[in-house]
């Protein structure tokens, strides 16, 4: 959930510090700091903020960049400690010659700093993640990788962690366990960080860490080990994204950018999928036939709006394959006593590859003898590699804390699994299965024609801006949809929002309506529509107003009934969701905006939840 980076090089190395942590400061944004070493092996400028990166950067040029060609620096989302000055990151060690940054949760700090407060160690900060520079400290005699590896033989928990030492002026050692850290190859250069998106102004060659590896890096040389120091071949893999997709490109925020992305990430993560023959083809899942016949069981975990898709999913699934689908919360998962054998597929959405309780769900299905799939964006990430097979979501890079783009790649990578194991187990003929795919195909184009209704959106914004409490329903397909649209509005904008299910109004939640609660309400073509119809009959009833998504020409209400009408382009219903989310999230943006929130950042949040 924080943002790491650490440089070595012929270049200064605070100008490329500062300028990496903005590319991740939408990892974490409580506060920053950077550390640069003198050449020579002389004192180590540190510099903090308890604000933004922004902040930063006005403070150090105001005194000065500091001079040398290795450094680290981090962007902070709290765990321990608030966000203050002492508690921002690089911690040092009590020579004040090491310094290390930290993502993740140590476990056993409290033990850790009771014993090494009675050793004679100062402590400055509140943090769990300032016992290390002290442990490293007390296995330090020359060999920085060397102290990092015996520390590290004593911490819990989870940790990417970069550490330095003025006695070592150009190495970098980087070491990670359940959480995402990657090492980029320049010319003559290199670098570490927790996410690739810093790295690809600069480079396309990259490392990414194993679980419990260590890496030893300099200009000169990759090293890279376990825990034991047993020596490994690093793998390089190439980035394909190109560094103009991190950038606003004239956008006011990276999340409107996002969300016009959207029908060419639906082509990419649709592109090479479906076969001459129209049909889907999914060689990365790397499982036959046999298997997916014998299937009984489809178990789907994710956390946010990854699993929303994945309620999205279970109903592809069952209605296409016939076969069972749940869908947790992975964070739910491991104590719900699953129950799961060789005969269940797990499928694991996220869109980083490195969800801490995502990860934590799928060795338990491991555990357990279940086959998983992922789904996520990030090649070489931990999910990546510990799946049985992969589904690459093909999104290309997502700045913006709320996800959009990442989320309907998600569903498009969920239909076209949906129709793979229809076919495999002879549930979905070829006809029907020719006639889904194209659909799948058909929909990017769709989706831009939802795009056109961004200023009608943009104008029932400024009326809705100011209330208090606001209501999204749906059902069957839209249920999920209603979901997401709560999950934008209150992510973004700060508005309280919930999603229904429409025919549970009247259990419940109808007391909650008023004049100052609107009610957003998915009423496009679906088995359902009658049912939905007389639903938003019992909402205005109560003088709540009424938005109302439908189909393009097929308004089922009496004039006046609605107070807003957004029409959306007519599509399968089945894969609708791709569709109708859509004015959702431009709704919620513009909402956002009115409001003068901060879109792309916002409050509490960050974009990868790396730590449970």
């Amino acid at each position: 959930m924080c943002g790491i980076i650490g440089y070595s090089g012929p270049r200064e190395a605070a100008p490329v510090l500062l300028d990496s942590l903005q590319r991740l400061e939408y990892r974490g944004y409580d506060s920053a700091g950077i550390a640069v070493l003198d050449d020579d092996g002389g004192a180590t400028v540190v510099a903090k903020s308890n604000l933004k990166v922004a902040d930063l950067i006005q403070q150090m040029e105001a005194a000065g960049m500091p001079r040398g060609h290795t450094g680290i620096g981090h962007t902070r989302w709290a765990t321990h400690g608030r966000p203050t000055v002492s508690n921002a990151h690089p911690h040092r060690d009590c020579t004040g010659r090491i310094h290390i940054i930290h993502n993740g949760i140590i476990e056993n700090y409290r033990e850790l700093r009771v014993e090494l407060t009675a050793a004679g160690h100062e402590f400055t900060s509140d943090t769990d993640t300032e016992v290390v520079p002290h442990l490293i400290e007390q296995y330090y005699e020359g060999d920085l990788a060397g102290a990092v590896r015996a520390a590290l033989q004593r911490i819990r928990g989870a940790y990417a962690l970069v550490a330095v030492s003025a006695d070592e002026p150009s190495r970098i050692v980087g070491a990670r366990l359940n959480a995402p850290l990657v090492i980029g190859l320049g010319d003559g250069e290199v670098f570490v960080s927790s996410d690739i998106t810093a790295l690809i102004p600069y480079t396309k060659r990259v490392v990414p860490l194993g679980e419990g590896q260590v890496a030893s890096v300099s200009p000169e040389s990759v090293e890279v080990t376990t825990l034991d120091g047993t020596a490994l071949e690093p793998r390089v893999i190439a980035v394909t994204w190109e560094a103009e997709q991190a950038q606003k490109n004239g956008f006011p925020h990276f999340m409107l950018k996002e969300i016009h992305e959207q029908p060419d990430a639906l082509r990419s993560a649709l592109r090479g999928r479906i076969d001459d023959d129209g049909l889907v083809d999914l060689p990365d899942i790397l499982l036959d036939e046999v298997y997916l016949r014998a299937l009984d069981q489809v178990t789907i975990v994710a956390c946010g709006s990854a699993w929303i898709a994945g309620l999205v999913t279970r109903t592809a699934i069952e209605t296409l394959a016939r076969v069972r689908c749940d869908v947790q919360p992975s964070s739910e998962f491991r104590y719900s006593n699953p129950l799961l054998d060789e005969h269940t597929l797990v499928v694991a959405i996220s869109q980083s590859g490195e969800t801490a309780d995502t990860m934590a769900a799928v060795r338990e299905a491991r555990r357990q003898g279940a086959t998983v799939i992922a789904v996520t964006n990030v090649v070489g990430s931990a999910l990546s590699m510990e799946a049985d097979g992969v589904i690459y979501m093909q999104s290309g890079p997502e700045i913006s804390v709320a996800a959009t783009k990442t989320m309907l790649n998600q569903i498009a990578c969920g239909m076209l699994l949906a129709l793979r194991l229809g076919q495999a187990r002879g549930v979905l003929d070829d006809e029907e299965h020719r006639r889904l795919a194209t659909a799948l195909t058909e929909s990017p184009a769709l989706v831009e024609r939802a795009l056109l209704l961004e200023p009608q959106l943009a104008e029932m914004a400024q009326r809705y801006a100011h209330t208090r409490s606001a209501m999204f329903i749906g059902r069957g397909i839209n249920f999920p949809v209603a979901l997401e649209g709560a999950m934008k509005l209150k992510e973004i904008s700060y508005i309280h929002a919930e999603g229904y299910a429409a025919g549970e109004l009247k259990h419940g939640p109808i007391a909650l309506l008023d004049p100052d609660v609107p009610v957003v309400a998915l009423a496009t073509r679906s088995r359902t529509l009658p049912k939905i119809v007389s639903n938003i009959q019992e909402v205005s009833s109560r003088d709540a107003p009424v938005i109302a998504v439908v189909t393009e020409g097929e308004n089922p209400f009496d004039a006046g009934f609605v107070r807003d009408l957004v029409e959306v382009p007519l599509i399968e219903e089945l894969i609708s969701p791709l569709v109708n989310i859509v004015p959702l999230q431009l709704f919620a943006y513009h909402v956002a905006v009115e409001r003068g929130c901060d879109v792309d950042q916002p409050r509490n949040l960050a974009k990868s939840v790396t730590v449970e």
